[in-house]
């Protein structure tokens, strides 16, 4: 009971400062009159990413040199492009259908598709690069920092274009800041503009909810699958993922009750290039053994799950379609397959 009161706390923790975070960043953006994909895709993914960063590289960094923790760090980073790509996307489907009475646009999403389409082809091309080096034999010491120092250059070239995008106006502006009341002077100036300093404020603010509850959350999660017996590597692949990725989640469905499509999207594609790019890092230099097809293929199966999850969910954008909450429910059973996957191999039917 214990541990449900943890996880329950953790969660509306995690919700407001998800609040916080999708009306702080919007403003954060306004004020440095950053497009629209910008705000999604970097500034907001980036944020709502941290959680789930941290979880891997204190497993890694500070875990020592044990083989068994060198391989949860590992998982973890596994598990997040695959959460996105799967779970995250069946998510913001399930709110598009069920809140596609109040959207303008109904049970279509709005979406700039120059924006996802840079997203959806930089994540292909980094986690690509990230899954190959995989397959290279270990006494090839000088393939992982190649490939590690290959993905920091292309995640730096994909910031710069998003950052240089166009600046569309939106239909619909950020609502009243938050923490807008803390701010006096500026509410006399002009009540309907914060000033930059209450902004950055606020994203602090939520930022700090939304690492403490999800570092919370995947303490319970954590103490709960110790008295329920269940294996570490499971926690790594599947349970950790699920509380990490709230964040994005629940960004994504706030983003889309107001009809900013764009902006809940671009918030999981852009983390899905983030965790690509950076987190694999992490593994490639720090744990460069674990990191390894041969040592065990399960965690690298999802890898597999998520481009085919991608694929078939965005190939609409492609075609010059629009995408619906409908497509976006395919991430649902590509997820319970892997799941299945898993618990196969736990139990040793795979």
């Amino acid at each position: 009971m214990i541990d449900l009161g943890l996880l329950a706390v953790a969660f509306v923790i995690i919700l407001v400062g998800a609040e916080l975070f999708t009306n702080g960043i919007e403003w954060f953006g306004r004020k440095l009159n950053l497009a629209e994909g910008a705000v999604g895709s970097v500034l907001a993914a980036v944020g709502t990413a941290l959680p789930e960063t941290m979880i891997p590289l204190v497993a890694i960094v500070a875990g020592g040199s044990a083989a068994d923790t060198d391989a949860i760090g590992v998982g973890a980073i596994l598990g997040a492009p695959f959460m996105l790509a799967t779970l995250a996307l069946f998510v913001t489907g399930l709110a598009v259908l069920l809140l596609r009475a109040r959207r303008r646009t109904a049970a279509t999403l709005e979406i700039d598709p120059v924006v996802l389409s840079k997203d959806v082809r930089y994540f292909a091309l980094t986690y690509s690069l990230a899954i190959a080096v995989a397959f290279a034999p270990t006494d090839w010491w000088f393939a992982r920092p190649l490939v590690a120092a290959a993905l920091i250059g292309l995640y730096v070239i994909y910031v710069r274009l998003h950052l240089q995008g166009e600046v569309v106006a939106s239909n619909e502006g950020p609502g009243p800041l938050r923490f807008h009341r803390l701010d006096p002077r500026g509410r006399r100036a002009d009540p309907a503009v914060p000033r930059l300093r209450v902004v950055n404020l606020q994203v602090l603010v939520a930022l700090a909810c939304i690492i403490g509850g999800a570092l919370i959350f995947v303490r319970g999660v954590e103490h709960l699958s110790v008295s329920l017996g269940v294996a570490p590597i499971f926690l790594a692949l599947v349970i950790a993922p699920i509380a990490t990725e709230l964040p994005e989640k629940a960004n994504s469905v706030l983003w889309v009750r107001q009809n900013k499509d764009t902006l809940a999207m671009g918030n999981i594609t852009g983390a899905m290039v983030f965790q690509a790019c950076i987190p694999t890092v992490v593994a490639l230099l720090l744990a460069p053994a674990a990191w390894s097809i041969s040592d065990s293929a399960l965690p690298f199966a999802s890898a597999v799950i998520a481009f085919i999850s991608t694929a078939v969910v965005f190939w609409p954008i492609a075609r010059g379609r629009a995408l619906t909450g409908l497509r976006l429910l395919w991430g649902g059973p590509f997820y319970v397959c892997y799941l299945g996957i898993v618990a196969g191999r736990l139990f040793g039917v795979v």
